[in-house]
């Protein structure tokens, strides 16, 4: 064998990546069980609305156990998970000692339910969360049977760009047990739309009220307190203390 170089070359390749691996194990051991590199910088990257500084320092330290290389980063995401205005949570490790974290918060666009303490977003997720009284106020309403969150938030913001066009804002949705919808606006007009028909489409039966209400009622002191769209070939208005009156569809 000492006379074959070629063979001697390469057991000693083998031999150094023997000892290389070995290094290498001992060393990972050594950063596993040593209480080296600990985490220490936690940098939000994005900025939070209402979320409270004192709320995750009351909350992350119990999860932030382990050195850099052995922190659980899913741990952490699942405790900022917990905070009430928290949606989403992303978690990556910044060398030599830092956590970067990127938080999405629910941003409401309505009021839900009895409208009380639980809100909807734009995604359609009802959350649970404190918000000053009067910012919960200005709110809109949107209600429905346990299930229908995403479906009144999608009806609302649809409505709401469609009354748009004549100036006019919704400030409440419901959806009754009977799968009836109605809408209030800012002026106070109630709005019966009715059920969903297949041959009748809640946005038609809207866009030819919106058409006429742009022609014929947007400039009347009086303007409807109530309107039915509940009638195939038109719609009923009622204005304060005056009988109803059938408006037939143009």
């Amino acid at each position: 064998m000492w006379h074959k170089p070629q063979l001697l070359n390469a057991l000693a390749d083998l031999l150094f990546l023997v000892g290389a691996a070995a290094l290498l194990a001992a060393a990972a051991v050594w950063l596993v069980r040593v209480p080296a590199m600990p985490v220490q910088q936690v940098v939000f990257e994005t900025p939070l609305q209402h979320t409270r500084r004192g709320e995750i320092e009351q909350l992350l330290p119990g999860s932030l156990r382990g050195n850099f290389f052995t922190l659980d980063v899913s741990s952490v995401r699942q405790a900022l998970l917990q905070l009430p205005w928290v949606r989403a949570v992303q978690v990556r490790r910044v060398w030599p000692a830092g956590l970067a974290i990127q938080v999405e918060e629910h941003q409401p666009l309505a009021r839900w339910g009895e409208g009380y303490a639980e809100m909807i977003n734009g995604h359609g997720e009802v959350f649970a969360a404190l918000l000053a009284e009067d910012e919960m106020r200005r709110l809109p309403l949107l209600q429905g049977p346990q299930g229908t969150a995403r479906q009144v938030m999608e009806r609302f913001v649809a409505f709401r760009e469609l009354f748009a066009t004549v100036g006019e804002r919704p400030v409440q949705l419901s959806l009754s047990s009977r799968l009836a919808w109605r809408l209030t606006l800012d002026n106070g007009m109630r709005i019966e739309i009715g059920r969903e028909h297949p041959k009748w489409p809640l946005e038609e039966r809207l866009q030819r009220f919106v058409e006429v209400y742009a022609k014929e009622m947007a400039a009347l002191e009086n303007r409807p307190a109530v309107v039915d769209l509940r009638y195939p070939n038109g719609f009923a208005i009622k204005v304060a203390a005056v009988d109803a009156a059938k408006l037939k569809g143009k």
